[in-house]
């Protein structure tokens, strides 16, 4: 793909742009959402429901091949679309190209099909039941495919495009095509979460028409991260409001008379999985959007985010696991309101901070305090480097991971990682640890081993037992070292997978250690990642069992008190 062929943002804007100025109104939202790597749009809850065994078996069929072909082409590129791309070249695969985005794409196996057709067929397998029935329809759209058309279908169907388009980038060229403001493109595409739509809303002179759509969610507004408390207030100050980073999920609430819905950060609904908080919102008296967090809550404490996990990836949890594992939700910011219930809500994106808590206070929710299933996030204001260092001081004494750290006045802006919301997170310890098996990274880093498992010593079996995995960390110099000493002190090869000598110590920060059955060591640590190399240490010198027993002793997850003064209001 010429997207991906060059580095260059200004190339792949100007190539972005002529393509889709090129298409007709019905194509230009499906290649929209298609260049995204999504099937359906961002707020469309659908999924295609084919996993890696359909998508491999399907793409097998096609080219005659059997599995030890597709995991040879996978050793050697270390990515789906590519593989699937080689086991197809290999088998000879062709097909007549069709014209690109035009109505008719010819009879089946004459012709490539057409972006409606894809769309179409993609529509097909998610409604179909059954794993079969969605294998055969993927199947007869890949034997209409030549290897690289194959490739970047499969690109879609897994949702990894790889060919360095970020979201700024597609709205850039969505701007460019038909010579609209960019900050206009970016602020329907917030509004819509609808690329697709945006497209089709610039290209018609439209874009003043997006609006917060209830039910539609929002993507998030992210913080960036800074850990030195003086560059944050230089950022913010000289006044800055801080709220406790909670260690739950991201949720967004949905609310218009009866109909309630939670959406995930990534925009899936989870309403199924707490119908406590639905069931209470159900009995408030406004309209509108809430941003906040599920957290585990009993008896008046959080519980460690290992328990939320019992709660997460079920439609519909057991009266049992409600019962050992309760959630509230944790409000910090009011997206959108009509206080009238179920009139048409007003966007409160736009509004300064301070304007949207008042407005969130205001709503009175039900309260955990008061046996309802909500909280306010802890906030306060700080104005000086010392209290802020004070602030994150006690926000980990409340167990929590850190603060997230606001400007009053920013306003609300969807999927952006700006600069009025900062993350102060430090780690909370590290320990030392030796590598005792290394894989082949992805993408950018495949052919490099990046991805270390590494262990601490039991003491009282005298043996070495993992505790974690981590990816980030070193350089790619680095990296590249490491990889030709892995290689050569390979003790076994299982696949992707090596066992290595146990020589390499690295120095591991975390945020949290759980207990865990999925280590030898009892343990996980949440959020690893290498802090540095320790070539001044041997296998002899890692840390121990005792160590890390301590450790969660000492820094294991349970907030006490979440719901302060300003949540009992």
């Amino acid at each position: 793909m010429r997207v991906a062929s060059t580095t260059r943002t200004s190339e792949k804007t100007a190539i972005l742009a002529e393509y889709l100025a090129s298409l007709d109104a019905p194509y230009l939202p499906i290649a929209a959402v298609f260049l995204t790597g999504r099937a359906f749009p961002e707020h469309d809850p659908r999924t295609l429901g084919v996993g890696w065994s359909g998508l491999a078996a399907a793409v097998l069929a096609v080219a005659g091949a059997d599995q030890a072909a597709f995991r040879r082409a996978y050793d050697r590129t270390s990515d789906v679309a590519a593989s699937v791309r080689l086991v197809l070249e290999e088998a000879g695969h062709t097909v007549e190209s069709g014209a690109e985005g035009a109505p008719d794409g010819g009879a089946e196996g004459e012709a490539e099909p057409t972006l409606a057709e894809t769309y179409a067929a993609l529509e097909a397998i998610e409604a179909a039941a059954g794993a079969a029935a969605k294998q055969a329809i993927l199947e007869a759209l890949l034997r209409r495919c030549s290897p690289a058309t194959a490739a970047g279908l499969v690109r879609v169907v897994t949702g990894e495009l790889r060919i360095g388009l970020r979201e700024g980038l597609l709205e850039a060229a969505i701007a460019r095509a038909f010579n609209r403001e960019p900050a206009a493109v970016q602020r329907a595409g917030q509004l819509t979460g609808d690329v697709g739509r945006t497209a089709a809303l610039a290209r018609d002179n439209r874009l003043a028409d997006a609006t917060v759509t209830l039910f539609h969610p929002l993507r998030c507004m992210l913080a960036s991260p800074a850990a030195d408390a003086a560059e944050i207030m230089t950022r913010l100050g000289p006044t800055a409001w801080v709220e406790d980073k909670y260690d739950g999920i991201r949720a967004q609430l949905h609310r218009q008379g009866s109909e309630v819905r939670l959406f995930s950060r990534d925009l899936n609904d989870i309403g199924g999985q707490f119908p406590e908080v639905v069931n209470d919102a159900r009995h408030l008296s406004w309209a509108g959007i809430l941003d906040g967090e599920i957290l585990a809550w009993k008896d008046g404490h959080v519980l460690p985010f290992l328990q939320l996990q019992a709660r997460l990836g079920r439609k519909a949890p057991s009266a049992k696991i409600r019962a050992e594992v309760p959630v509230i939700f944790v409000a910090w910011d009011a997206l959108a309101l009509d206080t009238d219930g179920d009139a048409a809500t007003t966007s409160l994106l736009d509004e300064p901070l301070a304007e949207r808590r008042r407005r969130l206070e205001a709503l009175h929710l039900p309260l955990a305090a008061d046996g309802g299933r909500f909280a306010l996030s802890h906030l306060a204001s700080v104005d000086s480097v010392a209290a802020l260092e004070a602030a994150f001081t006690a926000a980990r004494a409340r167990r929590n991971e850190g603060l997230l750290v606001k400007d009053p006045s920013s306003r609300y802006t969807p999927g952006r990682r700006g600069l009025g919301w900062l993350k102060m997170k430090k780690a909370l310890a590290s320990i030392d640890c030796v590598v005792v098996g290394v894989e082949t990274g992805h993408g950018k880093r495949h052919g490099v081993l990046s991805d270390y498992t590494f262990a601490v010593r039991d003491t009282a079996a005298g043996t070495l037992v993992t505790i974690g995995k981590a990816y980030s960390g070193l350089t790619d110099a680095e990296l590249a070292e490491l990889t030709r000493w892995f290689e050569a002190h390979t003790i076994s090869v299982h696949g992707r997978y090596r066992v290595v000598e146990p020589s390499i110590v690295v120095e591991v920060a975390f945020d949290v250690i759980m207990r865990s059955i999925r280590h030898r060591s009892g343990f996980a640590l949440r959020f690893p990642r290498i802090a540095r190399l320790r070539p001044d240490k041997t296998a002899a010198d890692v840390d121990t069992t005792e160590t890390v027993t301590r450790l969660f002793d000492e820094l294991q997850v349970g907030a006490e008190h979440l719901v302060t003064a300003t949540a009992r209001r």
